[in-house]
C-alpha cells in the first residue's frame, strides 16, 4: 500500500514578493516562522496537478488582492491564482483585537481568563482558515492544517508594527 503523504502535494518554498514591503524585525521574523511553519507541514494540490507533486509559492499583492504564483520544482510556472482579501478584512481586524486581549491578559488576568480568551482567538483563526479553504476550492486543495499556517501567513502580512 501506498504512503499517503507521498500522494500528497506539498510546498517546498515560499517567497514573499517585494510586493508584499518589508517590515519591522519583530514582524519579519513572525513572517520567517509563519513561512517555515508553513513549508514544515502541508498538503497543496492545485486543481490538475500530478499527484504527489512538490511546489514553490510566491505570493504578491496587486491592487489589496494576494496573488499565488505557483511553480513547479524547477521554477517553472504552473498557474497563478489571485484572491481578493476583502472577505478576510473583517475576521483579520478581529483576530488582531483577540491576540492584544490575549497579549494583555498574559501580564494580569487568571489562567482561566487567559484560557478563554486563547479559545476565542482560536476560533476566530479557524473562521479565518475556513474561509481560505473555501475561498481556495477548486483552485487549490488544502488541509485545514494547511489553511490555519497559511492564514497565519496571511495575518502576518497585515502586521505592521
Amino acid at each position: 500500500m501506498a504512503d499517503e503523504s507521498q500522494s500528497q502535494g506539498r510546498l517546498v518554498d515560499v517567497e514573499l514578493d517585494e510586493t508584499i514591503g518589508r517590515a519591522t524585525p519583530d514582524v519579519e521574523h513572525e513572517r520567517a516562522v509563519a513561512i517555515f511553519d508553513l513549508i514544515e507541514e502541508n498538503v497543496f494540490n492545485p486543481a490538475g496537478a500530478p499527484e504527489g507533486a512538490r511546489f514553490k509559492l510566491k505570493l504578491s499583492l496587486a491592487d489589496k488582492r494576494l496573488v499565488f504564483d505557483i511553480r513547479d520544482e524547477n521554477d517553472q510556472q504552473l498557474v497563478t491564482h489571485i484572491l481578493s482579501l476583502t472577505p478576510f478584512r473583517k475576521v483579520i481586524r478581529d483576530y488582531f483585537m483577540i491576540c492584544d486581549s490575549y497579549y494583555e491578559a498574559i501580564r494580569s488576568a487568571t489562567p482561566q481568563q487567559i484560557e478563554a480568551i486563547d479559545m476565542g482567538r482560536r476560533g476566530i483563526h479557524n473562521d479565518g482558515s475556513q474561509t481560505l479553504m473555501e475561498r481556495l476550492k477548486g483552485k487549490i486543495d488544502i488541509d485545514l492544517d494547511t489553511a490555519r499556517r497559511l492564514f497565519t501567513l496571511i495575518c502576518v502580512l497585515h502586521w505592521r508594527s
